[in-house]
């Protein structure tokens, strides 16, 4: 395929991070992201592999250096392994690194196979280390399966990011245990605030917890330093001193970070989202298959013109979420 120009949104922003859900399905159905219930879609309506490495393709070529693979819970796909091999051909040749975000649940079959693909890092999502909490965010999970995920991925010598979604009065107690585990262990936690993404079952605004008041309570109990480290994402970090890690807040609601958004997502049915807090997307899948890479081209372009400026999350009582779509529908 020809060049063709870099991807500038309408607000001027480089856009350089690519993130690839590759199915809205998951093994867990954790209570601030989907109902118990939840309605996935038939297989038939998502983009092939060879559809979803054909735009990582065209993407790349246009001035992406990151790529991260998402769900749902990208390991219960079966060709996700051959996808983050064709991806990774890309690495030392325009793209900089690709990266997974998966619950673990499945970490410890794959995670061998993604250091030889070149994966070197990766985020866990993990809100809590009680056996008995962590079953009832994720309604059934087991948490003994993430840990052995964790190990595995860390003995194959992948770096391990923490994701912990604060929650209050249910895991808000547990934040200074996981984050000096993290230490301890030479892992990364990143904290993230609840963001209203869907219908769930529950009232998020019971469970919403502002991370500025959590830092300021950290910093109280852990000497954390101003840290100017960026992986390409929306957190904002300290270091924990006298350590090699890395606290990360990502605070949608309690301080905007969209003046600087480099990212844009591919959902697993072909829609290309500007931006997590809007529904505005362009079909790529519908690009793709109708006129070939040009038509793809065309569509990424009028993504590009309709990235809104910044989100429109808010939570209030009673308030509907900020989207139709599940947080599975375009990944963490």
């Amino acid at each position: 395929m020809a060049a063709a120009p870099a991807l500038i949104d309408a607000h001027g922003r480089a856009i350089q991070y690519l993130r690839i859900s590759v199915t809205d399905r998951c093994d867990l159905r954790c209570r601030y992201c989907m109902p118990e219930k939840m309605r996935f879609l038939p297989r038939g309506a998502l983009l092939s592999l060879d559809e979803l490495a054909l735009v990582a393709d065209r993407f790349v070529a246009r001035g992406v250096r990151k790529i991260r693979l998402t769900g749902g819970e990208p390991l219960v796909r079966g060709d996700t392994m051959a996808l983050v091999r064709r991806i990774a051909r890309h690495l030392g040749a325009g793209l900089d690194e690709i990266t997974l975000t998966t619950n673990g649940t499945h970490l410890a079959d794959h995670a061998e196979a993604l250091r030889d693909a070149g994966v070197r890092r990766i985020n866990v999502s993990l809100d809590s280390r009680d056996p008995e909490t962590f079953r009832h965010i994720t309604r059934h999970g087991e948490l003994a399966k993430v840990l052995a995920g964790i190990a595995a991925a860390r003995a194959a010598g992948i770096a391990i990011k923490l994701n912990m979604v604060a929650l209050k009065g249910l895991n808000e107690s547990e934040i200074p245990a996981m984050l000096a585990w993290a230490a301890a262990e030479g892992m990364d936690l990143t904290l993230i605030e609840t963001m209203p993404l869907g219908e769930v079952e529950e009232d998020r605004t019971d469970r919403f917890l502002p991370l500025t008041g959590v830092l300021a309570a950290l910093r109280a109990r852990f000497a954390l330093i101003p840290d100017t480290h960026r992986t390409g994402g929306p957190a904002r970090y300290w270091r924990v001193a006298d350590t090699g890690t890395r606290l990360g807040l990502i605070t949608p609601l309690s301080a905007n970070f969209c003046d600087g958004c480099n990212r844009v997502r591919l959902a697993s049915d072909g829609k290309l989202y500007m931006c997590l807090g809007h529904d505005a997307a362009v079909d790529i899948k519908a690009a793709l298959r109708g006129s070939g890479p040009a038509g793809l081209d065309e569509a990424i372009d009028a993504a590009l013109r309709r990235k809104p400026a910044r989100h429109d999350f808010r939570i209030a009582a009673g308030a509907a979420p900020a989207t139709r779509r599940h947080m599975s529908v375009t990944g963490g």
